[in-house]
């Protein structure tokens, strides 16, 4: 039995691959139900067999082979942990990943693995997916203290630690990287895809203060971050600057990004400031009337007024009687979904809070011609003032 193993090592170093796998098969067989002994010698030829396999690219039988030769009793634990290495291997080779990285897995814990083995363990659980597993095999290599990891390595473990949410340790693997704007670009990415965009805010500032995001896009991006994340008055603070520098332009676009971070934080004179320059700037009745309604939310009666006296003139009120008819069209285009319904419905409102205003700051005469005529707008909150005023 030892001359005809021997006699199959040799071939198998000369590369009979074929003849070796039939003969190890054939005595493997053979030595099925034997004694101890036979046992023994079996999971030996089965394992040459399976060596045979592979080498004929044949990774799934050959894996097989030593799956059966390391359930064998007889077989000694460090030749069956050896052979545990082999049918992870196999198994990955064959494409049976999730089967292989187990155990693989397997191997490592027993066996204390090696930086090799531990990298094939890191890209197989990556490569199906299974990001926190991958982190954990990370986290064994970098304390084994094992070399040092070149670029791709460093770009693998990066992915990882940044798929299983542990921004700040892929961060301190970029080496080289950390100077490419892609890099934090991907990474802040990552962080708003897994639904933390207060991570990704912290991301993109890093690349900031590093001097890599720097074009205006990357600035209007990181405001905008600092927004959804729930940091606002940040974005507000770093617009400002950066619009008084000349870093970012004075555009609509920007000035209305200001105007929304000071909003957002709760910060009512610079909001309402931020959305007055917006609507000097634009002219539009939506921008005043924007200024009008976080006004009118925070109590700042005047402000509504000298808001709304860019949409509604108070004159106006003055020489608009409301009557039968005006009501009738109103409800009309309400009815029909006209085209005018929309504008007729904010001109509502925007009376409405008019109203609300005048009687606030105590000027009933402007209160009542203004919620006359939101109420024939159809605002409901306008009858109900009218009663206040003795109107009803």
């Amino acid at each position: 039995m030892i001359a005809s193993l021997e006699s199959l090592q040799q071939q198998l170093a000369a590369g009979d691959n074929a003849a070796v796998a039939s003969r190890a098969e054939a005595a493997a067989a053979r030595l099925d139900g034997g004694n101890a002994a036979d046992r023994w010698a079996r999971a030996l030829f089965l394992q040459l067999e399976a060596s045979a396999l592979a080498r004929q690219g044949k990774s799934a039988v050959a894996a097989q082979r030593l799956a059966s030769a390391r359930a064998i009793d007889e077989v000694p634990a460090p030749r069956r942990l050896a052979w545990l290495r082999q049918e992870a291997q196999l198994r990955l080779a064959a494409g049976q990943r999730e089967r292989g990285a187990d155990l693989l897995t397997r191997w490592v814990e027993a066996s204390g693995g090696d930086a090799e083995s531990r990298w094939l363990l890191v890209q197989t659980r990556a490569a199906l997916g299974e990001w926190q597993a991958a982190a954990n095999s990370l986290d064994r290599l970098r304390e084994s203290g094992s070399a040092s990891w070149d670029a791709e390595q460093r770009q693998l473990a990066s992915t990882v630690y940044q798929r299983s949410g542990r921004f700040d340790d892929a961060l301190t693997l970029l080496g080289d990287d950390a100077d490419s704007p892609q890099v934090w670009r991907r990474a802040a990415g990552l962080a708003q895809r897994a639904g933390d965009p207060g991570r990704a805010a912290a991301i993109w500032e890093s690349g900031w203060r590093r001097g890599v995001l720097t074009r205006p896009q990357d600035l209007v991006q990181l405001a905008e971050l600092h927004i959804a994340g729930g940091t606002p008055a940040r974005a507000g603070e770093y617009l400002a600057r950066w619009l008084a520098d000349g870093e970012l332009p004075r555009s609509e676009a920007n000035l209305r990004l200001q105007a929304q971070a000071w909003s957002a934080a709760r910060e009512h004179d610079k909001a309402l400031a931020a959305w007055r320059a917006l609507a000097n700037r634009t002219g539009s009745e939506a921008d005043w009337r924007q200024l009008a309604e976080a006004a009118y939310a925070w109590g700042e009666w005047q402000v509504v007024l000298d808001a709304l006296g860019h949409i509604v003139p108070a004159d106006d009120v003055d020489r608009n009687k409301v009557d039968r008819n005006q009501v009738d069209r109103n409800e009309a285009a309400q009815k029909t979904g006209s085209s005018d319904a929309s504008g007729q419905a904010a001109q509502g409102r925007d009376w409405l809070l008019m109203g609300v205003a005048a009687v606030q700051l105590q000027r009933p005469e402007l209160a009542r011609r203004a919620l006359k005529r939101a109420a024939a707008a159809g605002e409901s909150q306008a009858q109900a003032w009218l009663v206040s005023l003795g109107q009803g």
